[in-house]
């Protein structure tokens, strides 16, 4: 690639970036649904209960490094967090996709793992991944709270309430680049408020 062209598209693609993450900055509503959410995750975690990460692809990426942000640390030693991405272990995530389809795979998971008053983080750029519509479909009979990260139509996952991260873009790299940003403001407000 010439190299004019490449620093063309390097300069816009950061300015980009910036764009959506201004927006966020701007949209007062969405600044306190990103609270909402960390206050959800923070009382779950109080009362004792998990934090279950789902996604696809880019998506699955983004739910395993929040997951292992809370569960890990963040910006400093302390106790762990009980939260956990839900695609980690692939025997399970190849028997159930064949033997049930793959968009059972975390609502199977859920069945098994899940109690009441714990909190699923659903990551789509469409805001349509079937896997994770059916996995709110049991949050909804257990009594799971769900937080959606999604791009800025919300999709079907919308439609199942709980907090909407919509990120206020139709670009998929800029929407999961918005995801992490939301994601480690969450990580941090929630880890503030648990070990402050």
């Amino acid at each position: 690639m010439d190299h004019t062209i490449a620093m063309n598209r390097i300069e816009e693609a950061i300015g980009q970036s910036m764009a959506v993450k201004q927006a966020v900055l701007g949209d007062a509503d969405l600044r306190q649904r990103i609270a909402l959410a960390a206050q959800l995750i923070e009382q779950c975690l109080r009362n004792g209960g998990k934090v279950h990460f789902c996604g696809n692809g880019g998506s699955a990426a983004d739910a395993q490094h929040l997951a292992a942000e809370l569960s890990g640390r963040f910006y400093f030693d302390r106790s762990p967090l009980n939260a956990e991405a839900l695609h980690c272990n692939t025997s399970y995530l190849t028997a159930v996709g064949n033997d049930y389809g793959y968009e059972q795979v975390f609502a199977r998971l859920l069945r098994g793992t899940a109690h009441k008053g714990d909190v699923l983080v659903g990551i789509s750029t469409s805001g349509n991944s079937r896997n994770i519509i059916e996995a709110y479909k049991v949050c909804r009979e257990l009594g799971i709270d769900i937080i959606s990260l999604t791009g800025h139509e919300g999709g079907q996952m919308r439609t199942y309430g709980g907090v909407l991260l919509n990120a206020p873009s139709t670009d998929t790299p800029r929407i999961q680049e918005c995801h992490i940003m939301m994601g480690h403001i969450v990580c941090e407000l929630v880890e503030t408020a648990l070990f402050k």
